[in-house]
Parts: C-alpha cells; structure tokens; sequence
C-alpha cells in the first residue's frame, strides 16, 4: 500500500478538520493517509517547539517526506500567503531539493480562512510555488467534482478549501465532499506514478 503524507498546520482547528477529511478520502483511495503537523514558530528566538506535540498527530519528519508516495499540503491562510510555521519547514527542505527526493511525486493544497473573501486562492498558489521547485506533480481538484458548482463556501480548483466565518464552524457538506475527493484523488495518483516509477 502506498503513502499519502497529509501534512498540515492549524492554529484553532479548521484546517485540522480538512485534513482529516482529506485522509478519510486517502484511505477511501486505497492509500495509507500519513498525518503529520509542523510546530509553531516563536517569536522568541530561544524558545524551541517540543519534540512531540501536546495533542494531535505527530510533527513531520524530514524521513517523512521523502518516504510518503504523495504529498497533500495544508495551511490557513494569512493575508493570502501560507502560515508563517509551515514556509519555515518548507524552507528547511534544501537537503531534498537537493537530492530530488520528492520530484515526480503528486501533490495537492488545501487551506481555511476566516472569511469568504479571505485570500483562499492565493494562499493555495503560494503553497503550490515550492512545491513546483521541488519537482512534484500538481493536482487540482477537476470541475467533474459536482460540489465545485453548487458549493456556497470553500472550494476552488485549486484545492479545497474551507470558510471557518471566524468561529471554527463544521465542514459544509460540499466542504467535506471535495476534501474527501481530494484525498481519494491523490491516492489513485500516487499509487499509479509509484508504480509506473521505480525511481521511488
């Protein structure tokens, strides 16, 4: 069975609620879903994040990227860019840019806003950027996904996404169906590439 590492960072728990959306959807794919967090980032330059976090899935690993067959990155959105805690491992990874150790993989984003309006799109392209430089293979979410047209909150082809309207509030219906898509599509995509490419 091939490796889905969902991997994500979430402040107050709407992204946290994609992303086990999108694992449910990987296992649904046929995948194992391998979720992981990023630590926060200080603002004191002293303090160190623990090495296991206090509840939650466990902090990524470099190992863990290098192992997984695909890769479904999440963020919320700050001021239409990623969270500042997941640009700081992303740019801890020039050791495997370096070796290639993620180029040819899939890869998907998704990301949570407080608000409609909230930058969604943006932040979701900007997650995609150093994804490109690393050499993986983008997906999006196809318009075939019913929920895109008749969704009312988040949702993009770029990735899903989710409108929390500042109180952390459930998944919408088409929410968590486009999450659960989202992950069953990056399953089927990482099973075929590692079976067509021996190179991982």
């Amino acid at each position: 069975m091939k490796t889905v590492l969902v991997l994500y960072y979430s402040r107050h728990g709407a992204t946290r609620m994609l992303a086990e959306a999108i694992a449910t959807g990987v296992e649904r794919g046929g995948a194992e879903a391998l979720v992981r967090t990023v630590p926060s980032v200080s603002t004191e330059t002293t303090a160190s994040a623990p090495e296991v976090p206090k509840s939650g899935p466990p902090f990524v690993t470099k190992q863990d990227l290098c192992d997984c067959h695909g890769l479904i990155l999440g963020s919320p959105t700050r001021f239409g860019n990623m969270a500042s805690a997941m640009k700081h491992f992303l740019d801890s990874t020039s050791e495997e840019w370096l070796s290639g150790a993620l180029a040819g993989k899939p890869a998907s984003v998704f990301t949570s806003s407080s608000s409609l309006h909230g930058g969604q799109e943006s932040t979701l392209l900007s997650m995609m950027l150093p994804l490109l430089h690393h050499g993986m293979i983008i997906s999006g979410l196809p318009y075939s996904e019913g929920a895109l047209h008749t969704t009312k909150s988040g949702g993009t082809p770029y990735g899903v996404t989710h409108v929390a309207n500042g109180n952390n509030d459930a998944l919408s219906d088409e929410e968590k169906s486009l999450a659960i898509a989202q992950g069953q599509r990056m399953a089927v995509l990482a099973t075929s590439l590692a079976t067509q490419n021996k190179e991982y």
